[in-house]
């Protein structure tokens, strides 16, 4: 069955002492092979902050806090895959943990890269919460 309604979705920007942000290549059904900040569905009954910490936690092993909402961004790249996300960005002003594959059947692996120099292709909701940080915007239309 085709879903007719936009999902929302989280992506968290994790960000190490050195600026560096962290991705995971991504490997399964929705955007494999490209890199993408830990994140994932808003569960019915959470809230889009619960959605943040706990996907990190799943997909990372860290425990990330003091969040601040710096995105949203329309998802639309994966509309012909019957996918499309409202995509709330959120950067982790603080983490604490030790950094592990914890989703082996969804990444590849997770790595920590420079803002200025990231890999290609990025997931297109990672790709507008950057775009719409380093132009310091909550939202804009792309």
């Amino acid at each position: 069955m085709e879903n007719k309604y936009a999902l929302a979705g989280v992506g968290v920007m994790v960000r190490n002492e050195k600026g560096e942000v962290l991705l995971g290549l991504r490997y399964g059904s929705h955007g494999a092979g490209e890199w993408s900040f830990p994140g994932g569905k808003v569960d019915l009954g959470e809230t889009m902050e619960e959605t943040a910490r706990r996907e990190t936690k799943e997909e990372t092993n860290l425990e990330i806090t003091d969040l601040e909402l710096i995105s949203l961004a329309d998802e639309r790249r994966y509309i012909k895959d019957g996918k499309q996300f409202v995509v709330i960005g959120f950067k982790a002003n603080s983490y604490q943990g030790e950094l592990k594959l914890n989703n082996p059947e969804r990444f590849k692996e997770w790595r920590w890269f420079p803002l200025d120099n990231l890999p290609a292709p990025l997931l297109e909701g990672t790709e507008s919460i950057i775009r719409n940080f380093k132009a310091k915007k909550i939202y804009q239309a792309w």
